[in-house]
């Protein structure tokens, strides 16, 4: 039993530093006027949007920035736990 919470305080500890890693990444994307920028952890840590762009289209550029950006930052998080030697235990 001790093994267990000592491998769960493992895991957790190792959850906790792959979450301070990441939040020191950032994707930046823009696309047609508007410019996401996203941190490690999936937080959208900013939003500029060109007052020139037509309120029609808006729509649409923010979904697409905020889907490659949500993309790219997964793939980092994959590149980061691979090179953290993943989570052992999971999967």
């Amino acid at each position: 039993m001790f093994n267990k919470l000592k491998h769960i305080k493992d895991l957790r500890s190792q959850a906790k530093t792959m979450q301070n890693a990441l939040s020191q990444e950032s994707v930046t994307v823009e696309k047609g006027g508007v410019k996401v920028i996203m941190n490690g952890n999936m937080e959208i840590t900013s939003i500029t949007i060109n007052d020139e762009l037509a309120k029609d289209s808006l729509e649409g550029m923010l979904t697409d920035c905020m889907n490659e950006a949500i993309k790219k930052t997964q793939k980092i998080m994959a590149q980061k736990m691979q090179e953290m030697g993943g989570l052992p235990g999971i999967g």
